[in-house]
């Protein structure tokens, strides 16, 4: 079944919306050797840029091999490094013979072995005889460049949710040996491999990558820019020409507008929006959208709000009454914040909640555009202007 409007999966190609200056952005980094980190809030397109960067290289007919991993449930070193390995090793190989060579050449003398019952079992590639030492990190981390140079194939290694490693108290160590990998990935002749570093925890990677610069000069950030409304309204209007239903281009530019621009958020929208009608999208459709589209996040958003103190509250309404000078007396006075030391350590929490984040000119921002949207009308109340 063709669906005008995808939101279940990540999407290339005809479905993929704007972003052509950071798919050849990334396209071009990935082309000379460079590693590279993309982040930005759940559910903003990292993945859909990812693949479809990729895909533009493999129309030109570039050649290249990819790992894909996703740390969403991984918290420890150990099962880091035995999923990074095992997803390293099924990108280049295919049967147990071959998982078993692998790893008994281009891991020996490490804790990591290829474990028959395991993978018959759990279909694990790489088992863990011991917890891993410092060398087992170094050796796992360099294993996508030494297959890539025996392989004689460009690798390209995609790690989601990177910031989770932060979670360990190992972490330092993990990313240490990356550092090292990446040096040594430089100076491959036989092959090459890069890595694609992506995160939906946007304080934490800022703070990995521009504020403690963990891979400084080893890794190159592509932001994400908005989308032009432009290419969302035509992309909208031929989602429901598709479907023989007609809307209003001021109607999907006031949903654009409050969804800043997040397609997953706007797909959602627009296909509840075309399950409501048969026929011409009205106001009243998009309403009832709306509140559908409420209704099924305001149980999580009722579960951030419960869980900050009334300082972190009232910070959040001082930036949705477009307050940027926290520190001020006035402001400090009027929104009960105690003192430019106490308003130092609610915009640190609110941050490390992911709830806000900040901008190279210390401008706020919230994260989530629906979680603003219902800050605003719902919970403080504000009236429009």
């Amino acid at each position: 079944m063709d669906m005008p409007f995808i939101y279940s999966t990540y999407v290339t190609g005809r479905n993929f919306i704007g972003r052509k200056a950071e798919c050849n952005a990334l396209g071009n980094l990935l082309g000379a050797g460079e590693n590279v980190v993309i982040y930005g809030p759940p559910k903003s397109g990292k993945r859909s840029l990812i693949q479809q960067a990729l895909f533009n290289m493999r129309i030109k007919g570039e050649q290249f091999t990819v790992c894909d991993l996703n740390l969403f449930n991984i918290r420890d070193t150990g099962t880091f490094l035995t999923r990074f390995g095992s997803a390293v090793i099924r990108s280049c190989c295919s049967t147990p013979a071959e998982y078993e060579e692998t790893i008994s050449g281009m891991l020996a003398g490490t804790h990591f072995v290829f474990d028959r019952e395991r993978f018959a079992r759990y279909d694990e590639v790489v088992s863990a005889s011991s917890a891993p030492d410092t060398g087992d990190i170094r050796a796992m981390t360099g294993l996508p460049g030494r297959i890539a140079e025996e392989h004689g194939t460009r690798l390209f290694v995609i790690i989601e949710e990177f910031q989770n490693l932060m979670e360990d108290s190992r972490f330092e160590d993990i990313f240490q040996a990356l550092r090292e990998a990446m040096q040594q990935n430089r100076g491959l002749t036989g092959g090459t491999c890069c890595f694609i570093f992506s995160g939906s925890r946007v304080n934490a990677m800022k703070y990995i990558f521009d504020e403690y610069k963990y891979f400084h000069r080893l890794v190159e950030h592509v932001p994400m820019q908005n989308i032009d409304e432009m290419e969302i309204i035509e992309h909208v209007m031929r989602g429901f020409q598709n479907s023989g239903k007609v809307i209003e281009q001021d109607m999907i530019s006031s949903t654009a507008r409050l969804f800043k621009g997040n397609m997953w958020y706007i797909n959602h929208f627009m296909a509840t929006c075309d399950s409501l009608t048969k026929g011409y999208i009205n106001e009243g459709i998009l309403m009832e959208a709306l509140r559908t589209e409420l209704s099924l996040h305001e149980p999580h958003f009722m579960r951030i709000t419960g869980n900050l103190t009334s300082h972190q509250t009232s910070l959040l309404r001082a930036i949705l009454e477009s307050v940027v000078k926290f520190s001020s007396t006035d402001v400090i006075e009027k929104y009960s914040l105690n003192s430019s030391a106490n308003v130092r350590r609610v915009k640190d929490a609110l941050c490390k909640k992911e709830i806000i984040t900040f901008n190279e000119r210390e401008e706020p921002s919230v994260l989530d555009p629906l979680f603003e949207y219902w800050l605003r009308k719902y919970y403080f109340e504000i009236p429009d202007l």
